[in-house]
């Protein structure tokens, strides 16, 4: 079975999934990978706030707060609109720039509703620019009916990641 331009790498709440994009993407950009995205990362040195997250856009390395601070007491929503157009522009951005391969963090519930970082994904198929991303397992129905079934699964592996982009080089 050939490797589709589009992957995710499916995982399970206790996969530690932002780890493992950032060190497929440290790796791929050690060979000389042009890549463009956003990963997310937990902020672990705000105090008193373990939701405390940051985009970074992956062709500058610029970090992006993602989190809001809404007062405590609050159960909306955190992550921040303003964050999320900042991560879309970086996408939009880096593919004009030629970038080889857009990386974003995950399709998760705002993609699955049609918001999110969705939009971008979608340009860079368009674009014709290879996409990875995650998908946790509650959203994989959501992710198929967005991919129309054409995507690669990986499951939630280094070598997983790297095979699939190797194997998406050599046309295979």
């Amino acid at each position: 079975m050939s490797a589709h331009a589009i992957a995710a790498v499916v995982y399970k709440p206790t996969d530690n999934i932002e780890a493992l994009l950032a060190e497929a993407a440290r790796t791929l950009a050690a060979r000389g990978i042009k890549l463009g995205g956003v990963l997310q990362h937990d902020i672990a040195s705000v105090p008193d706030d373990p939701c405390a997250m940051e985009l970074e856009n992956l062709e500058t390395g610029e970090s992006i707060p993602l989190s809001q601070d809404l007062g405590s007491g609050s159960v909306s929503c955190r992550v921040d609109p303003d964050a999320l157009a900042r991560g879309s522009i970086a996408v939009r951005g880096a593919l004009s720039r030629g970038a080889q391969l857009i990386i974003i963090n995950k399709f998760g519930a705002q993609e699955a509703f049609g918001a999110g970082l969705r939009d971008e994904m979608g340009e860079a198929v368009l674009a014709g620019v290879p996409l990875l991303t995650a998908v946790g397992e509650r959203f994989l129905d959501d992710w198929a009916q967005f991919t129309g079934g054409e995507c690669s699964l990986l499951p939630p592996a280094l070598d997983a990641i790297l095979g699939w982009w190797s194997e998406l080089q050599t046309g295979g």
